[in-house]
């Protein structure tokens, strides 16, 4: 999957449609892959991605969550 491919993935996820991830559409995320303890996965790729800590994944911090991605999802995600 490429780094375009994953963004809209995740932002197939943001349900309200206002623009950025939530904590509770992050878990509807991972869920989707067959992921287990997804609320605790969800709190720990917020707390990892969020930078400006404002407790939402926005458009700039979706590349954030790459690296959580690969380790606790199992996805495989291409930067180039």
């Amino acid at each position: 999957m490429s780094m375009e491919d994953f963004k809209r993935w995740l932002k197939s996820f943001d349900t309200n449609k206002d623009g950025r991830i939530s904590k509770a559409e992050l878990r509807e995320a991972i869920r989707s892959r067959g992921g287990w303890f997804t609320t605790w996965k969800s709190g720990r790729g917020l707390r990892q991605a969020d930078t400006n800590r404002n407790g939402y994944i926005d458009d700039g911090e979706i590349e954030n969550l790459i690296v959580f991605a690969q380790r606790n999802m199992g996805m495989k995600i291409t930067t180039y």
